[in-house]
């Protein structure tokens, strides 16, 4: 995991609609920055659905919610369309930016060892610094917590 107080890793990569997108271009505005492992599963769909209950709040404060994971842009879309997500999803299949971020961990699962994506979230302030990190967050819960970070 990044520490806070640092500058944000630059990226490029494409959306769920195959535009691609950039870290600078939310410069003057706050980021929330989440990595998770899959589409269409239990966690991440609960995580992207509580962010997207809360996202009007989250532009009422000037910030933008951007999901990151190892999926293509079609993977992508389908989740968008299937639970109405209102926020940019970026796809990462060759995985530099869950390396960037260091997101990409080695895990242990029903005893086998598999390189895996730790889900992650990252509060960017309006300059591109990280501000605060959470690792290992609970996906149901993660999208409230972040609304607290804005707010202190």
């Amino acid at each position: 995991m990044l520490q806070t107080g640092i500058q944000a890793p630059a990226f490029f990569l494409p959306d769920q609609n195959g535009k691609s997108v950039s870290l600078s271009d939310f410069k003057g505005q706050k980021v929330i920055l989440y990595f998770y492992s899959k589409d269409m599963t239990s966690g991440c769909s609960k995580q992207a659905c509580a962010f997207a209950e809360l996202y009007p709040q989250f532009m009422e404060m000037n910030a933008a919610v951007i999901g990151i994971s190892k999926d293509t842009i079609a993977s992508h879309k389908k989740f968008e369309e299937k639970y109405s997500l209102p926020f940019i999803l970026l796809s990462d299949t060759e995985k530099t930016v869950l390396r960037l971020y260091d997101v990409l961990k080695v895990k242990k699962s029903s005893g086998r060892i598999t390189m895996g994506v730790v889900r992650t979230t990252y509060l960017i302030d309006e300059n591109g610094n990280i501000i605060k990190a959470y690792e290992n967050v609970k996906a149901a819960d993660n999208p409230a917590q972040m609304l607290k970070a804005l707010e202190e």
